[in-house]
């Protein structure tokens, strides 16, 4: 069996303070080639001074930082070659074209990607020639992943890439991220969704207040959650709070609206039990829908905020 390839990104004890206050408080991990890591947290957590120190914008006061095997501190012209990125707030002269910016782009790199290509791969062709000012949301986001792919890089950097897209554009720009995964990129991906993040993440950190305080699949993130399953119905005569706290598997309930929202470490015997009991009395479900635990839930047990609490990224974000 062949070694294991040496992770894309390696963060070890990354420290960043502004003053007395620490942004980034001795974060460490690390993205395997090919793999998708999300940072997950709210406004001030630390997401963007991370990937700053790691594209060189920012110097961490201390901490470990390596690109595709390259000392990112002590070699960061090299480490910078090796890396494209994608920042939340880009932007291009209103006039330059798509294919005006990555020529000019490509102009600044010995190798790089053809223009024509890149025009290609992200649907940009029919706007090969229109000015900045007169694309789409989505269309500028395109232009600016495929600009952030000009040198040729297998590591990327994205930072909340579909922020402010319509569905419809988020759904286009998920599915070039995970081409380029397919394609062996490594992607270290910051989001504000939680939906996205666990559609397109292989592994997620979750940072609060600079520390990272988990990393894992969504799948064993969310399966690590203390929540319970809970059901949500209503029924065509309201039930009596007394019979439904005894119903198996039941451990909490509470009135939601004109229905009931139970929490239940057993969902098949909770519901077989209501049906029975509203068959029993001639009453009728009117609707019922299951809810397991989700990411919101984990973050809001590791970090004691509600994913409600994130505001919209702003020139604060630390």
């Amino acid at each position: 069996m062949s070694p294991p390839l040496p992770a894309s990104i390696r963060v070890g004890d990354l420290t960043k303070s502004y003053g007395p206050v620490p942004a980034v408080d001795g974060v460490s991990f690390e993205v395997a080639p090919g793999e998708i890591f999300g940072l997950l947290g709210l406004n001030g957590a630390g997401k963007t001074t991370i990937l700053e120190c790691l594209l060189g914008l920012r110097e961490p006061d201390k901490g470990l930082i390596t690109l595709n095997g390259i000392d990112a501190r002590a070699q960061p012209r090299e480490a910078r070659r090796r890396v494209g990125a994608q920042l939340q707030f880009a932007a291009l002269q209103d006039k330059i074209t798509p294919r005006q910016a990555l020529e000019l782009f490509a102009s600044f790199y010995p190798e790089a990607a053809q223009p024509v290509r890149l025009l290609e791969q992200f649907n940009l062709s029919a706007k090969t020639d229109a000015p900045f000012d007169s694309l789409s949301g989505g269309q500028r986001q395109r232009l600016f992943l495929a600009l952030a792919l000009v040198n040729d890089p297998q590591v990327l950097v994205l930072d909340e890439p579909t922020a402010g897209l319509d569905p419809g554009s988020r759904r286009e720009l998920h599915r070039l991220i995970t081409d380029l995964k397919s394609a062996g990129r490594t992607v270290l991906l910051s989001t504000h969704y939680l939906e996205e993040a666990h559609q397109l993440c292989d592994r997620i950190g979750i940072l609060h207040e600079g520390r990272l305080v988990a990393t894992a699949t969504p799948a064993a993130l969310i399966a690590s959650a203390r929540a319970v399953p809970r059901l949500t119905f209503r029924s065509t005569r309201p039930l009596d709070a007394d019979r439904l706290a005894t119903l198996p598997g039941v451990v909490s309930h509470e009135a939601q609206g004109d229905g009931w929202s139970l929490g239940t470490k057993d969902v098949n015997r909770s519901i077989s039990a209501l049906v029975q009991r509203l068959e029993s009395s001639g009453n009728e479900m009117l609707d019922l829908q299951i809810h397991r635990p989700s990411l919101e839930d984990v973050f809001l047990e590791l970090t004691g905020r509600t994913w409600q609490d994130a505001r919209p990224e702003g020139s604060d974000e630390t």
